[in-house]
């Protein structure tokens, strides 16, 4: 972040938060994310609300996209603002949203300022770490509650007419839209060919929709020692069947090698299911998850191998990007191990 970034952004801060004065103390670019990019900015705040509280000390994340196209299917930084309001204000736990600024001129992107919560996210670390959040079954229970909240909301809702709506089933749509994408792909791929082909056979029908999180996983929400404090990146959420979260927060790619501990490589299900049934009231179909696992391995191959394309055609220069594409053949074989007996 430059000089001339770092004046504007303190001008347009002043305004957004309604104080006298906004400074920023410290400004650092936070490591991972490849289709967003965030800063941990510690601002100085003098007069309005946050100017009078803690000393006027308020540590925030600045959130915009990353400097090059993101994958296609994400939201932009002011639809995932309105997400992130609408999730807060139905008691989920996530980091407050402050303010969002889609003037260009202000800092080269669109980006929105939120709190910014402690703890960490890299799913390599918790699943073996139990520093953090030591009580796993506490964990996993309390995910499930939260993944209970997202999915209290219903269509319709105003301030989410952004998300795409579709007729057929959440699967179905799934299927079609992963598709279209491996037709007019260069390269051919027959074990996401034979998945998609086993998931269309065994879809379930059109049920209750909600809001879905849609990448509800180990290394998208944050724990400090005492346990959870935010759920993040909302940039993929929709309409959808709610197991489709359960089912993608239980995948066997998302365990981190913790394959004992199928709830997110933290937990057993039924812990996880346990809390979810709790908030909810419903009872989760158990002979359905199976299914949404399948369809989640299919879809990070997919999103895999669209990642890896946006290094290997010159439009980001990205090792995370180029080695997110090598995952595709684990996933490939763990689909046709998974759909190997049906």
């Amino acid at each position: 972040m430059n000089d001339i970034q770092k004046k504007s952004l303190e001008k347009y801060l002043t305004q957004a938060l309604l104080a006298d004065k906004v400074e920023i103390l410290q400004a650092a670019l936070l490591s991972g994310g490849a289709v967003q990019e965030n800063w941990a900015l510690d601002l100085q705040v003098t007069g309005g609300v946050h100017g009078s509280t803690q000393g006027g000390r308020l540590n925030t994340v600045l959130r915009c996209d990353s400097p090059t196209a993101g994958v296609a299917i994400s939201h932009g930084r002011a639809q995932e603002f309105a997400l992130l309001q609408t999730v807060f204000n139905a008691g989920v736990t996530v980091p407050q949203p402050l303010c969002l600024c889609n003037d260009t001129s202000v800092f080269g992107r669109p980006f929105f300022v939120m709190r910014r919560i402690g703890g960490t996210a890299a799913g390599h670390v918790l699943v073996k770490n139990t520093t953090y959040a030591p009580d796993r079954v506490e964990l996993a229970h309390r995910l499930g509650k939260e993944l209970a909240r997202i999915h209290s909301i219903r269509p319709p809702q105003k301030a989410l007419d952004f998300l795409r709506t579709y007729a057929e089933s959440p699967a179905q749509y799934r299927i079609n839209t992963h598709r279209e994408f491996l037709d007019q792909h260069h390269t051919a791929y027959p074990a996401l060919e034979w998945g998609l082909r086993w998931l269309e056979r065994h879809a379930p029908a059109r049920d209750l929709i909600t809001l879905a999180h849609g990448d509800f996983r180990t290394g998208n929400y944050m724990v400090d020692e005492h346990g959870l404090t935010g759920i993040l990146d909302w940039e993929f959420a929709g309409w959808s069947d709610p197991l489709e979260d359960v089912g993608w927060f239980c995948a066997k790619c998302w365990r981190f090698g913790q394959d004992d501990l199928p709830a997110g490589g933290i937990g057993l299900r039924e812990h996880f299911y346990h809390g979810y049934e709790v908030e909810s009231g419903r009872t989760i179909d158990r002979d359905q998850i199976h299914y949404w696992e399948v369809m989640a391995h299919v879809r990070w191959a997919v999103v895999a191998i669209e990642q890896a394309q946006r290094f290997c055609s010159g439009q980001e220069n990205s090792l995370l990007l180029a080695l997110t594409g090598h995952i595709v053949p684990e996933l490939e074989w763990e689909i046709l191990n998974m759909t190997e007996h049906n």
